[in-house]
């Protein structure tokens, strides 16, 4: 590389070539004047290149300065990703800590923002039916459909549904009420109820302890996961009727909301997955210790009683790369820097479909406002992603989109009405309800 390019590096990017180095006290001081969230030519933080080299210090220096732990680099993966790579237990913990911090510091921002939309929407009543599908013919038999109701009125919404919780082969069914209390603190503002059990759970604002150590154990023990929906390559375009004389085709949604069909194109499901800090008795228990840690077992106990933890892998060999290969190389191609990455990647295309309406009362962005409060219910959380996009003009009050890599749903606005007689007892717990704290333990 000729010495204006390395010049070049070196300017732009001091805490990187620091955390090279491993010289802690100098990146002290950068870190008073410089960007910690700073993206190289790779798309790697700092944060990224002090995991990937083991770097302790730099990584509990670069946290304390709230380096972004939800960051990702040109490969499309997070200073977490490389820190389970790298295999250090106590790495893995804290940045699954702080980045659990993180999250509810950006919520908290976000918070007043949320409670004042929703507090200037009129309250009202919306019924949403969700209809899944798959591409399997077993899995097709065997999927559930649920109708949503959505009672809003002032900061608070209640969602009342049958669908607990969902993934390709198995579901919960149930009567569940999902409460929001925008006027009381976090700590409170979050309740789930079983109404057929007649209990409720406080969706918890913090994990304990042991919920973190458990989370610990199944990302040491597994595949590091990134899948994600693509949209670079999204179009929509009017769907088309008739045989020979085609005509861009309409719909009344639910026998109210005159719209127009649109097909989308370029939606990509791009699943990747690495496994270079498993091993191949790893690989064999894997399906059973999933399993076993998300059915919240402790697989094994030590003589104290306590859960026995997965152990730091050893580190991989120290790197031999410096900073002018690494800063020289070509953008994303980077020489290994920890352990010889083992990957694997797939991708499906899916095809589908939108009706947007000029008829609904309510408006895309009063839409994701709901949608934001009730994520925890993941489908919910797809729903709100795919709304977020940019759509034609309308309201989407049907939409097809795929949910999992072998399940897609069709969810349906067939109901919507303003109303001011929402009575308030919908949004308190009653009183015969007793608090089970371990009865969603997704939540």
């Amino acid at each position: 590389m000729s010495n204006a390019n390395y010049s070049e590096g070196k300017e732009n990017y001091p805490l990187h070539e620091c955390i090279f180095i491993g010289d802690v006290r100098k990146l002290s001081s950068l870190l008073r004047n410089n960007e910690v969230t700073r993206k190289d030519k790779h798309g790697n933080t700092a944060l990224h290149l002090a995991v990937m080299l083991g770097r302790k210090e730099c990584v509990q220096l670069l946290l304390a300065h709230s380096a972004p732990v939800k960051v990702k680099n040109l490969a499309g993966w997070s200073p977490l990703a490389e820190a389970i790579s790298y295999g250090d237990r106590q790495t893995i913990s804290t940045l699954v800590r702080k980045l659990k911090q993180q999250a509810r510091e950006q919520m908290e921002i976000r918070r007043p923002d949320l409670i004042r939309a929703l507090s200037q929407i009129q309250d009202f009543y919306m019924e949403l039916k969700w209809d899944f599908h798959s591409w399997v013919p077993l899995v097709s038999r065997i999927l559930p459909s649920d109708v949503c109701k959505i009672f809003k009125s002032g900061s608070k919404i209640r969602l009342d549904t049958t669908l607990v919780d969902f993934s390709d082969m198995r579901w919960e069914r149930g009567d569940i009420s999902f409460i929001f209390q925008g006027e009381k603190p976090p700590t409170e503002s979050l309740t789930v109820l079983d109404n057929k059990l007649k209990v409720y759970q406080k969706v918890r604002y913090e994990e304990t302890e042991t919920e973190i150590e458990d989370e610990v154990d199944i990302l040491m023990s597994s595949d590091i996961l990134a899948a994600q929906m693509s949209t670079k390559g999204i179009s929509f375009c009017r769907a088309q009727s008739g045989w020979i004389f085609r005509e861009d085709r309409k719909e009344t949604v639910a026998g109210l909301y005159q719209s127009e069909v649109y097909s989308i194109s370029g939606l990509v499901l791009e699943s990747r997955k690495r496994r270079e800090h498993l091993s191949s008795d790893d690989l064999q228990k894997n399906k059973a210790i999933l399993e076993s840690l998300t059915k919240g077992n402790t697989q094994h106990l030590d003589t104290n009683g306590e859960p026995t933890r997965r152990a730091s892998l050893n580190p991989p060999p120290e790197s031999k790369v410096d900073w002018e290969a690494y800063i020289s190389a070509p953008p994303g191609q980077y020489p290994s820097l920890g352990r010889a990455v083992v990957y694997k990647e797939s991708s499906r295309s899916f095809r589908a479909t939108i009706s947007m309406s000029d008829d609904f009362p309510l408006s895309v962005e009063m839409l994701l406002n709901v949608l934001e409060v009730i994520a925890p219910f993941k489908h919910f959380a797809k729903l709100r992603q795919f709304v977020a996009l940019k759509l034609p003009k309308g309201f989407p009050v049907k939409i097809d989109i795929p949910i999992l890599p072998t399940v897609t749903a069709k969810i349906t606005f067939q109901k919507f009405e303003f109303r001011d007689d929402i009575p308030d007892d919908l949004f308190i717990i009653p009183e015969d309800f007793i608090e089970d704290p371990l009865r969603f333990p997704d939540l």
